[in-house]
Parts: C-alpha cells; sequence; structure tokens
C-alpha cells in the first residue's frame, strides 16, 4: 500500500454542498434585510400601538366623565363601592377559618402544578413540532388539537432601580 492509499483511507468522506462565497454573502445579505425589515415593522408596530392605546386610555377617560357627572349614576356607583367594602371584609373574615385556609392554600399549590404543567407541556409542543414537522397532535381522549404558537413583548424592568 502506497503513502496515497494510507492517506485516502484515514480520512472520512464528507458529503455536501459546496457554496462558494459569493454566495455565501449574497445569503447573508438576504437574512440581513429580512432582519431589518423586521426590525423596522416590529418598532413601528409597537409605536402604532403605544399610540392606540394612548388613545383609548383618553377616550376612557372622557367616557368615564361622561357617567361620573351624572348625579343618579354617581349616587349608585358609591352603594356599589360601599357594598363592595362590605364584601371584602366578610370575605377576609371567611378566609382566616381553618378549614378555608387549608382549601385555599391546595388551590394555590394546584394552580402551581397546572402553569409548571403547561409550561412543559409548551416546550414538548415546540420541540415535537420540531422534530415531526406536524402542527397537530392527537390527544389520549382522540380529540385532534392544533399546536400554536403565541409571542409576545413584555417590557424589561431597568436593572439600576435600588
Amino acid at each position: 500500500m502506497t503513502d496515497e492509499d494510507l492517506k485516502n483511507q484515514e480520512e472520512p468522506i464528507i458529503e455536501g454542498e459546496v457554496v462558494s462565497p459569493e454566495e455565501n454573502q449574497v445569503a447573508k445579505e438576504d437574512n440581513s434585510t429580512i432582519i431589518t425589515s423586521l426590525d423596522e415593522l416590529i418598532k413601528s408596530h409597537i409605536s402604532s400601538i403605544d399610540r392606540l392605546s394612548e388613545e383609548q386610555k383618553k377616550l376612557r377617560e372622557t367616557l368615564a366623565d361622561g357617567f361620573n357627572n351624572d348625579a343618579e349614576f354617581k349616587q349608585l356607583s358609591d352603594k356599589v363601592k360601599d357594598a363592595n367594602k362590605a364584601k371584602a371584609v366578610k370575605r377576609a373574615q371567611i378566609m382566616e377559618q381553618s378549614g378555608v385556609i387549608e382549601i385555599a392554600n391546595k388551590l394555590k399549590s394546584l394552580n402551581a402544578e397546572v402553569k409548571e404543567k403547561q409550561t412543559s407541556l409548551s416546550d414538548y409542543l415546540l420541540e415535537y413540532q420540531r422534530l415531526t414537522g406536524v402542527n397537530q397532535i392527537e390527544g389520549s381522549d382522540g380529540e385532534v388539537r392544533e399546536i400554536v404558537h403565541i409571542a409576545k413583548l413584555v417590557k424589561r424592568l431597568s436593572q439600576n432601580k435600588d
């Protein structure tokens, strides 16, 4: 066996597509353009949502002022507030009972468990969809459910708060 044969024998054969540097650059530029456009669209929508939310706030205040300027409505609203205060006091008294406290704690625990399971299920569904490419799954009850993604934007709290 020659040195050439040994060299060829040791190197594994790897299949793949050869992409020229020019094609690679074009793909990067296309992605860059898409990302820039998406960034602009996102910022535009955020600004639009903020502007519309401010307009909603002003209209709600104007509407509330219209109701509060009516004497009869104002009187009824005050009665409702007093009733709600009395209801809150009674609720607090009931919540102090030992049996009710146990049930409330159990409910709180179950709510946390459900939330944890829903988060895990979401992660599992994303992985299932990624691996299979399928957007539906049949449950053990025989019902077919669609996998839906929901994304939302949340403002970050500033790190400099004391």
